[in-house]
């Protein structure tokens, strides 16, 4: 009776037994494996979301910074690190999906204003042709 896991939650428990610290945080209550899983696949596993958890990341820190305090490498390099780890593929499918989605909530907003304008149209046309009194008096 074994299930068969999703194939990114297997990536993600393979990635997981690579960095135990991510365990340990589970265990301590610092951490959910949910929004650890869903970190995981919005941003990957090279993001510096995980420098915290890879074993010897301390020591690069220590080194990778300035006498000023300040990290070495500005935004511009995590910018261009970004780029260069792209899939095009992958981001051309992401944008297929949004524009997919898009479409479909302009459809549904198109379906719910030509309703609402056939509504109104069909009021005002009951309204014009009742007379302007509901009750018609006439003098004897």
């Amino acid at each position: 009776m074994t299930r068969k896991l999703h194939p990114k939650v297997a990536e993600f428990k393979s990635f997981v037994k690579k960095h135990p610290k991510i365990i340990k945080d589970v265990r301590n209550g610092t951490a959910q494996w949910q929004d650890l899983f869903e970190d995981w696949y919005l941003l990957g596993e090279e993001d510096s979301r995980w420098d915290e958890y890879r074993e010897g990341k301390d020591e690069e820190k220590k080194t990778s910074q300035n006498s000023d305090g300040n990290k070495a490498g500005s935004w511009m390099d995590q910018v261009r690190e970004m780029v260069k780890n792209m899939d095009a593929n992958q981001l051309q499918g992401h944008i297929n999906s949004i524009s997919e989605a898009l479409g479909a909530v302009q459809g549904v907003l198109s379906q719910f204003q030509s309703s609402n304008s056939t509504k109104v149209a069909s009021k005002i046309e009951e309204t014009s042709s009742k007379p302007s009194h509901p009750f018609s008096f006439r003098k004897d």
